[in-house]
Formats: structure tokens, C-alpha cells, sequence
């Protein structure tokens, strides 16, 4: 597929990941119902969309990121690779969790805002400073940027690692059956590390398959690795009960999106529009709308299980409309503003 085609499939995948990474934390069924059975019911349906079908967001973005940031990697561009994340990632990182910080801080002294905040009064000193920045501690959704941070330090390893065929596939199955036997790495989660590297492999190896144009075998392929990956969830695996639950629930948030990623012909997608392109950003402020919406919800809307699963399954058309309203009105009167927050995107 042509440059132009690429970078529009793109733009479509990451607005249909930050779609599903709304739902996964759009939860009503008790703070509209209680702990009552009705709730329970709720809760079940809801955790099928935030739970079997949106968790394979966070895997496609990570492979996203991954394969955008080796295609065409060559350890002599390394610098400049860094330089650009540091403006698109780390810097944006710094800015929200100072921003989220400093709302809470702010917000918790201040009637009404304080009991929808429901945390109490937020401390505030240079050690929660430093730590609410470092440590997304008032910005739970970051720890996927926390982690993205790590990967792309570690970045020029994982090239090594992946860079020769058959060196890399075995890399690859030592980080799944390390997921399986349950090992833990300080700082940096193993499933994370296991998605990153399954895309720098394929963007070393694998680029003409990945950018490929849509043919049937393409379509059959794609429909294989769905199937596959959702036959995975079923299997049942020796070993431990944790192990089999993570390795065989990796192996489905890895087959789903690779296999939508084939299954959808780019040419029959549209050039993408403006509130498409506003991933980050939507990433961003989502959880804060999130919780506004669903927290004025309960307060205003009878407690109704058909009222409560409507707000749900259709929180990411407020946030996304919510969030492109902001960001225009951002973009409009305060651009430099706006670079700082969506990391020069």
C-alpha cells in the first residue's frame, strides 16, 4: 500500500483503540444501581464490551507504536528516534500527570468538586509532586505511556533481540512462556514487552505483509487469526491457573487486532477526519469525562439498568465529541498550548 494509504489505516486503528479503551473504563452498573442483582446482570453485560472485546486496544497500541518506531530502524537513527519521542511521549507524560495532579490537588479543596473527586484532601508537597509526576498517581490511564516510555529506552535491545529470524522467534516464545510461568520484571510488564517486540519483529521481517495490499488470502488470513485468537480464550493449557489465564489471554489480544489489521481493506476506508486524528489527546482527558459523565449520570437519571447500560455503550460518542470540541477550541486560541499537550502531533 502507498504512504499515504498506511498512515490513514493507522489513523483508523488508533481511533477505534481509543473507542475501546473508553469502554474499559466506562463501569456504571453500581454507582447507578448498588450492590444489588440487577447491578450484578449489568455488570456482566458491560464487562463483555470492556472486557472481551475493548482489552485488545492497549495490545494494538503498543504494536502500533512499536512498528512505527522501527520501520525502517537502523541503530545509526537511534538519536533521532529518541528525539522524537521525547517531544510525542515524554513530554506530554510530564505535562498531564502535572495537570491531573494539580486538578485533584485543587478540586479536593473545593465544595461539590470534592465529593465527586471522593478521594479526600490531596496532599500536595515536592514528594507527591515528583511522585503524582513520575508515577501517574493521579493519572491511572498513563501507565500505558509509563510503559511505552520503557520499551522505547529499551528500544536499541529489543532490536538486537529481534533483528536475525530465527534468534527473534525464540525471543519471542521466552517472553510468552514467561508470561505463562507468571515471571515479573521490575518496572516493566512482560505482556507489554512481549506485544512491542512481536511488532518490531514484523517491522524488521515482516513489512511486506504488514503494509501488503488487501487481497482475499489477506481477508482469509485475518479471519484465521481472529478465529485462533478467540478459540485461544477456550483453551485449556497445563500448569498453573494464573499462568494459562494470562499466556492464553496474550495470545488473544495479540491474534484480534493483527487479524483485523488484514481482514480491513485499506482502500475502502475513507480519509480519516479530524476528530479521528485526536487520539491522544481523547487518550488523554477520557477518564476525567468518563467519570464526569457517568458520576451526573447517577446523580440526575433514575436509577434504571437500561439507562445506565445506554450511558455506557455510548461514552465513547460523548467523549470523543467532547474531547474534539476541546481540543479544537485549544487548537484555535491557545496553539502552543496545544502542541505542549498532544506531544507536537
Amino acid at each position: 500500500m502507498t504512504e499515504k494509504t498506511f498512515r490513514n489505516k493507522i489513523y483508523w486503528f488508533t481511533f477505534l483503540f481509543s473507542v475501546l479503551v473508553i469502554w474499559v473504563h466506562s463501569y456504571n452498573a453500581v454507582l447507578f444501581l448498588g450492590n444489588t442483582g440487577a447491578a450484578a446482570s449489568l455488570v456482566r453485560l458491560e464487562r463483555f464490551f470492556g472486557d472481551k472485546i475493548a482489552q485488545i486496544a492497549v495490545p494494538g497500541f503498543f504494536m502500533i507504536s512499536s512498528y512505527l518506531f522501527f520501520r525502517g530502524y537502523k541503530p545509526e537513527i537511534l538519536m533521532r528516534k529518541w528525539n522524537s519521542r521525547i517531544r510525542s511521549v515524554l513530554v506530554p507524560y510530564i505535562v498531564w500527570n502535572s495537570l491531573y495532579y494539580f486538578g485533584y490537588v485543587i478540586g479536593s479543596r473545593l465544595p461539590y468538586i470534592s465529593d465527586v473527586i471522593g478521594k479526600g484532601k490531596i496532599p500536595f508537597g515536592l514528594l507527591e509532586t515528583v511522585d503524582a509526576i513520575l508515577n501517574y498517581t493521579y493519572n491511572y490511564v498513563f501507565w500505558y505511556l509509563y510503559q511505552l516510555i520503557l520499551l522505547i529506552l529499551l528500544a536499541p535491545l529489543i532490536y538486537l533481540a529481534v533483528k536475525r529470524v530465527w534468534p527473534g522467534i525464540v525471543f519471542l516464545a521466552i517472553l510468552l512462556t514467561g508470561v505463562y510461568l507468571g515471571i515479573n520484571l521490575p518496572f516493566l510488564n512482560l505482556d507489554a514487552l512481549f506485544y512491542y517486540s512481536f511488532a518490531a519483529f514484523a517491522a524488521v521481517h515482516k513489512k511486506a505483509v504488514v503494509e501488503g495490499v488487501w487481497s482475499r488470502k489477506r481477508l482469509i488470513a485475518g479471519l484465521v487469526l481472529l478465529a485462533a485468537g478467540c478459540i485461544s480464550l477456550r483453551t485449556d493449557l497445563p500448569g498453573s491457573s494464573l499462568g494459562e489465564t494470562a499466556s492464553v489471554t496474550v495470545v488473544y489480544r495479540l491474534l484480534v487486532p493483527v487479524g483485523l489489521w488484514l481482514m480491513v481493506p485499506e482502500e475502502r476506508l475513507f480519509e480519516a477526519r479530524d476528530f479521528m486524528k485526536n487520539n491522544f489527546f481523547l487518550y488523554a482527558v477520557h477518564f476525567a469525562l468518563v467519570r464526569l459523565i457517568n458520576k451526573t449520570g447517577a446523580l440526575l437519571l433514575p436509577p434504571v439498568p437500561v439507562l445506565a447500560f445506554l450511558l455506557f455503550f455510548f461514552m465513547p460518542l460523548f467523549a470523543v465529541v467532547i474531547s474534539w470540541l476541546a481540543s479544537r477550541l485549544i487548537r484555535r486560541f491557545a496553539p502552543a498550548v496545544w502542541r505542549l499537550l498532544n506531544g507536537g502531533r
